[in-house]
């Protein structure tokens, strides 16, 4: 049969992975990869770090479902990926980074790059490999790509030394292993226990989480919640599994965007998270009802009951699960006995949101200059109407305001950090959801601090012909350790907070982009209009009012155990 090289192996073997997208920055740990992928139909997307490799990867996963792929050369290429792939592992992205290495005849030799990656890494991902020979790299690809994408996904680390990939191997040698794994787990005893508890509830509350959106469970979720009249609520990147236009959608379940989840779940008798962690976004737990009874659905068994004791646990896949309790619903015939129960309950929700709402239009609708940031995030809101508009948030106290804005009615069109507040994700996100849709619109609202991360992925951008519109709240300061640190210390330390007025639009235009300065708040929607008309990629530098305060920042300041309930009041 011939000889075959490491390099043609390995790309043979993402092609029956179904990879068609590599993002990565290039180096000499790596040439094998980029020789055999030259004329193969994959792409190899090369960004100008390898931070921004890893998140677009990140993002390319998000939105399909499916591991993505990073590629990095070793050491130094190595190390920038590894803020990214800690907050890939913090949000369960199915995600595959693969990195070159010194070779096996080169260790402890001082080699150029040399570096021990592996144990730096295994910490952060879910699986860390490392191929040792030539003849097994198509089996540590496929195991790779199974692990990351099976159960809880997560990402996966594989390593391969320079003079493996380079080696060649009779191809009779090789053992192609290629495997698919979906499990659709339910225990249906389960079901029929929560839907008991369904029928004595008064107040009960639906949360999909991450886990109902990568089980694909958009349409189960919705006709579940229809089919009993109960509240449905979102969060993390379930958002938009059911759209938050919905009449029986209460939006996010977190307590900082308006909305009914403080009232819903303060005064709630069962709460059912349907592929959710209790985290910070819950503060641990502490905000459901004391009394209420708790659920707890997850296809990771060792999430269920962290820092709250839970009622009912159930290990299962969750589009499986509300699929068998949709059946259940028709079965035992209580639809409309559920929908006139929960009806004044759900009247109660509506009025609580109403109120919430109206409240925050205060700043949402503001015409003070410099704008407050719910403004220039309501401007981009109501622009972005379509429901296959795509936004992406980044920064700190600028992404918390967008994620207390944003109206989602599609899952998989709001990205952002998540849980590991990352900044420096806004631009990779963008341009991989424009990659992915190119007829789409794509808008990252974005802090003046967090632009700085990976500022030349506008080149990007515009190198690869992907108009995406960027609006930078610009407040001149790093705005969440600024209030932070007014909170927590009664003032705040120049050094450290302050940023100054720089003209992002004008550094965009050098390079081939086009830039717009904004200073009056009724001038931001004319400029996104524009900006989309131009098919260019764009910047818009908003001047933004440094004063206000997010929960973000309130929540920052805590760490440590810092009473703020005053400052609250």
């Amino acid at each position: 049969m011939g000889m075959i090289h490491g390099g043609q192996m390995t790309v043979e073997a993402l092609l029956k992975k179904g990879v068609d997208k590599i993002f990565s920055v290039s180096g000499g740990h790596i040439f094998p990869v980029y020789d055999h992928a030259e004329n193969s139909p994959i792409e190899m997307f090369v960004t100008r770090h390898e931070q921004a490799a890893v998140f677009m990867a990140e993002a390319w996963a998000r939105m399909t479902r499916k591991p993505g792929t990073a590629l990095v050369t070793a050491g130094p290429g190595f190390g920038n990926a590894l803020t990214a792939i800690a907050n890939v592992k913090l949000a369960n992205i199915p995600l595959v980074l693969i990195s070159g290495v010194v070779g096996l005849n080169s260790n402890e030799k001082l080699d150029l790059q040399d570096m021990r990656q592996l144990p730096v890494i295994e910490p952060l991902v879910k699986k860390a490999l490392c191929c040792y020979k030539t003849e097994r790299i198509p089996e540590y690809i496929d195991m790779a790509y199974r692990i990351a994408g099976s159960g809880c996904p997560g990402p996966v680390y594989l390593e391969i030394p320079i003079d493996v990939w380079n080696g060649s191997v009779e191809e009779e040698a090789i053992k192609k292993i290629h495997t698919r794994v979906e499990a659709r787990t339910v225990d249906l005893e389960k079901v029929g226990q929560l839907m008991d508890l369904v029928e004595k509830a008064e107040k009960p509350v639906f949360i999909a989480g991450s886990g109902a959106y990568y089980s694909g469970a958009e349409k189960e979720f919705t006709e579940f919640i229809e089919k009993i009249g109960g509240p449905g609520f979102t969060s993390s990147q379930g958002r938009g599994v059911i759209s938050d236009t919905h009449p029986l959608c209460f939006e996010s379940s977190t307590l900082i965007r308006p909305g009914a989840a403080f009232d819903a779940l303060a005064v709630t008798d069962l709460v059912v998270l349907l592929g959710n962690r209790i985290s910070l976004y819950y503060a641990f737990g502490d905000i459901f009802n004391p009394d209420a009874t708790i659920v707890q659905v997850d296809i990771n068994q060792e999430e269920i009951g962290r820092n709250q004791s839970i009622d009912l646990g159930i290990v299962s896949d969750i589009k499986a699960f509300l699929s068998e309790a949709n059946r259940m619903i028709d079965e035992r015939g209580r639809s409309d006995a559920l929908k006139q129960k929960f009806q004044p309950w759900i009247d109660f929700l509506r009025e609580k949101d109403k109120e919430q709402k109206e409240m925050a239009g205060l700043t949402w609708e503001s015409s003070e200059a410099p704008a407050h940031h719910m403004r220039i995030c309501a401007e981009v809101n109501n622009f972005l109407d379509r429901e296959d508009d795509i936004v992406v948030g980044d920064g700190g106290d600028t992404q918390v305001w967008m994620s207390m804005t944003r109206t989602i009615r599609q899952s998989g069109h709001y990205l952002d950090s998540g849980l590991f507040g990352c900044l420096g994700v806004g631009l990779p996100y963008a341009q991989a959801a424009k990659l992915m849709y190119p007829d789409k619109r794509v808008c990252l609202v974005t802090g003046d601090g967090s632009i700085g991360f990976n500022f030349m992925e506008f080149e990007t951008c515009i190198r690869k012909k992907l108009p995406v519109v960027v609006v930078i709240c610009n407040d001149k300061q790093w705005g969440m350790i600024r209030h932070a640190m007014e909170v927590k210390l009664g003032r705040f330390i120049s050094e450290g907070s302050d940023i100054g007025m720089v003209d992002y639009h004008k550094m965009v235009e050098v390079i081939g982009g086009k830039g717009y300065l904004v200073e009056d708040p009724d001038d931001i929607r004319p400029a996104l209009e524009d900006a989309f008309a131009s098919g260019a990629t764009c910047c818009i530098n908003v001047m933004t009012d440094p004063r206000p305060i997010s929960p973000g920042s309130i929540a920052l300041a805590q760490m440590g155990g810092v009473d703020v309930s005053k400052f609250m009041e």
